[in-house]
């Protein structure tokens, strides 16, 4: 399975996706540069910061009964 990670904040969000990846990477899960083209699809947030949040509701309205794994 193919997996995307989108993330939004500040840099431990990112140390964060990174993180993820080379977890999920270990599982045996592809990295893809392609949010269509991925099975499980990763927004990464804080609440700390409102533009964020809601930039991530934004993202899930887009993918919302399209048959992706949204975490």
């Amino acid at each position: 399975m193919k997996f995307f990670i989108k993330t939004f904040g500040c840099q431990m969000n990112v140390y964060d996706s990174m993180r993820i990846s080379d977890s999920l990477e270990k599982a045996g899960f592809i990295s893809s540069n392609d949010i269509n083209d991925s099975d499980i699809i990763i927004f990464n947030t804080c609440h700390i910061r409102e533009k964020a949040a809601e930039k991530v509701f934004s993202e899930l309205g887009k993918f919302q009964n399209k048959g992706k794994i949204l975490v």
